[in-house]
């Protein structure tokens, strides 16, 4: 009888998924991490009352889906306060907003439905416009995580998608990251926001987070590489542990990224338990660097750990991206690289 051939290593760059609208409908929900997030689980930092004022702000915007009861004799002839169908957490990446969308997605009645900008414009994608109005309308909430201002075109898209569906009765809460050439270090993104948004910006109420970024914390650290002998010992160990572990070039997988559309990028990593990336190097393509920005979130949100060597992956970003519009994408990825590789996952965004 002929010995058994080896099992060839599982790659990331032979899978090339396909993704149905179906499919990414059925994906808008908050990330694992966030499966039980609630405002109580919030941990505001006293030093920034900014937080805790957000937490009971979010609890007001979520008591409008609750029966309103007369608060008096004369209540019937009192005008209630409009509430504005649409809020917004303006805030740095690491103050926890994330963690307080997904509050706010939990305490809501569904229909619901809580994604990145990326997912709810792949969504139009594979519909069409029209097949996505349709598919979300109805809804009580919309949550939009990380609403990106990087493409005039998207962006305008989605301002046409969330006017339809306000319009319709429903309420839409988001979060943004700064813009390209954006010198709003100490606003954030909220100036910007509007401004993209012309039309829907009345219907939204900016709610302001300050804080200390945990984040720049774990920049000051530095992600583990490992030798290329530990690296080959670990991918063949981790298997007999059950684990299900990719093996790829970091080069190869930067290639691969750029024939596939970030939405899909969570379906390379079904099923994974640890990626295995050799020979990281310093990116010097933007488009390169950002599609890894946009990986290495995915990967974050699965949380799978990654075990690489060559450059430190959180210094595969050359210093011109660190300092340009992009660099708060290419910093939060950073903090996410080092707690890929370190096993540190932080408790919330």
């Amino acid at each position: 009888m002929a010995p058994e051939a080896p099992r060839r290593q599982p790659r990331l760059i032979d899978r090339s998924p396909s993704i149905t609208g179906a499919e990414i409908v059925a994906e808008l929900t908050p990330p694992p991490q966030f499966e039980h997030a609630s405002f109580d689980s919030y941990r505001p930092d006293l030093n920034f009352p900014s937080q805790l004022e957000a937490v009971e702000r979010l609890n007001a915007f979520a008591g409008a889906w609750l029966p309103q009861r007369p608060s008096g004799f004369f209540s019937r002839t009192r005008k209630p306060k409009p509430e504005l169908p649409g809020i917004y957490l303006d805030g740095g990446f690491g103050v926890g907003k994330t963690h307080l969308l997904a509050a706010l997605w939990h305490a809501a009645p569904g229909p619901k439905y809580f994604g990145t900008f990326i997912e709810y414009t792949a969504l139009v994608g594979a519909l069409g416009y029209a097949a996505t109005v349709k598919q979300l309308s109805g809804a009580r909430l919309i949550c939009i995580d990380e609403f990106e201002l990087d493409d005039p075109g998207d962006t305008m898209l989605m301002t046409r998608l969330l006017a339809e569906l306000v319009a319709s009765g429903t309420r839409v809460a988001a979060t943004s990251n700064t813009p390209p050439n954006s010198l709003g270090e100490g606003r954030f993104a909220a100036i910007d926001f509007l401004r993209e948004i012309q039309a829907m910006s009345a219907n939204f109420e900016i709610v302001r987070i300050d804080g200390l970024d945990y984040r720049r914390r774990d920049i000051e650290g530095h992600a583990i590489a490992v030798s290329e002998d530990v690296l080959e010992h670990l991918v063949r160990a981790l298997p007999g542990r059950g684990s299900i572990v990719t093996l790829d070039d970091f080069g190869a997988l930067i290639r691969h990224l750029s024939t596939v559309h970030p939405s899909k990028y969570i379906k390379i990593i079904n099923g994974i338990d640890v990626i295995a990336l050799t020979d990281a190097y310093l990116l010097t393509d933007q488009t390169d660097a950002l599609r890894l920005v946009a990986f290495i979130d995915r990967v974050y949100d699965a949380e799978i750990p990654i075990i690489a060597s060559g450059q430190p992956l959180n210094e595969v970003f050359d210093d011109e991206m660190l300092s340009g519009g992009y660099r708060k994408k290419y910093q939060r990825s950073q903090s996410r690289l080092v707690a890929l590789t370190t096993g540190e996952l932080p408790p919330h965004d």
